[in-house]
């Protein structure tokens, strides 16, 4: 009371700054909240365009054939084509450019990327009016954290009902024994091992498809790996499956990191061999053979333990009779920022 007394003015100053807040807040949030219509993925700043487009590749690297995925998701978006083909112009991996160009053939009817005119010409991809930034920001804000919940939400949805038992999961205990030292990545940058995974497939297994929840010793949610079937050849049932495919994810890193492991006779098939490039690296399935994924924070070392090819009508070495794979999971040290979706509606506010 004596402080209110002795300073009356600033007392009010600080009672009138309050009431502007909760006001602001009831009467913003709750009893007219402010509703936003009418833009689409076009309307996006150029960093969160890229990440849309990467994410519908991926989505469809894993759905070959579910052209309505790519439709619905940029049915919205005039000249999307070209947009895909301007990203893919711009990213130096391989991999990810043979998804864009797979999205861009559904979007054109067939034409890749490859295809362009000579001069290489784009029209400029469309962006809000000047006095509709705030409108597209704010609208970009939601379609990031939409995309977001979206990427992991198809990642946890890999879960295998037949998997659901953790009987084939060894996982390293907090007491980490010394022959699981660290390991120096390709980057020089050590890792520590956090989990080991067994994945089995066998003959007539036709919805083998394994995921697993990568977490650190804290049950921190680190991403996910997995194993399933890329590819099979022949009309039978079951399926004679000729490739699998090895994934990782990274929360955060925004790429999925897969690579194909062939039949000898996949791997030396070229149309086959260019049939699969889309979905990532290929690699020629040999016991003992230890494949590598590395994402932002992760590393994956995914060890053939035993594999043996079906005999039959098919050409010899065709398709896996059984497959053993390991997977090993490694979380790289150092300081890794989480995604930080608070402080870019900050930065975006601020433009």
């Amino acid at each position: 009371m004596d402080f209110i007394k002795e300073r009356p003015g600033l007392s009010v100053l600080i009672a009138f700054i309050v009431g502007l807040i909760i006001g602001q807040t009831l009467f913003g949030w709750y009893l007219f909240p402010v509703e936003w219509t009418g833009a689409g993925p076009a309307d996006l700043e150029q960093a969160e365009r890229d990440v849309y487009l990467q994410t519908i590749a991926d989505a469809y690297s894993y759905q070959p054939g579910n052209t309505g995925l790519v439709t619905n998701a940029l049915r919205s978006w005039p000249n999307s084509s070209e947009a895909i083909c301007e990203l893919r112009g711009r990213t130096a991996d391989p991999a990810a450019q043979q998804r864009l160009d797979a999205i861009a053939m559904v979007q054109t009817g067939g034409q890749a990327c490859g295809a362009l005119p000579a001069d290489g010409a784009l029209p400029e991809v469309p962006t809000p009016a000047e006095d509709d930034s705030n409108l597209g920001t704010i609208l970009a804000l939601l379609l990031v954290l939409a995309l977001v919940g979206a990427g992991i939400v198809a990642v946890l949805n890999r879960r295998n009902s037949m998997m659901a038992e953790d009987d084939n999961v060894d996982i390293y205990t907090d007491n980490m024994p010394e022959s699981a030292p660290t390991m120096v990545s390709e980057e020089g940058v050590s890792a520590v091992p956090i989990a080991r995974f067994q994945s089995d497939y066998v003959y007539g297994r036709d919805n083998y498809d394994d995921s697993f929840s990568i977490e650190n010793s804290g049950g921190e949610f680190l991403g996910e790996c997995g194993v399933g079937i890329a590819e099979s050849i022949g009309s039978d049932t079951p399926k004679n499956v000729t490739a699998l495919e090895v994934w990782l994810f990274d929360k955060n890193d925004i790429r999925t990191i897969t690579k194909v492991v062939m039949s000898d006779h996949a791997f030396f098939d070229e149309a086959l061999k260019a049939k699969l490039a889309p979905k990532g690296e290929p690699v020629l399935a040999r016991e003992n053979e230890v494949i590598v994924l590395e994402t932002a924070t992760l590393i994956i070392n995914a060890e053939i333990k035993e594999m043996q090819y079906g005999a039959g009508s098919l050409p010899p070495q065709s398709y896996f009779e059984n497959f053993s794979i390991e997977l090993s999971a490694w979380a790289k040290e150092g300081d890794f920022d989480e995604p930080d979706i608070e402080g870019r509606v900050d930065e975006l506010l601020e433009y």
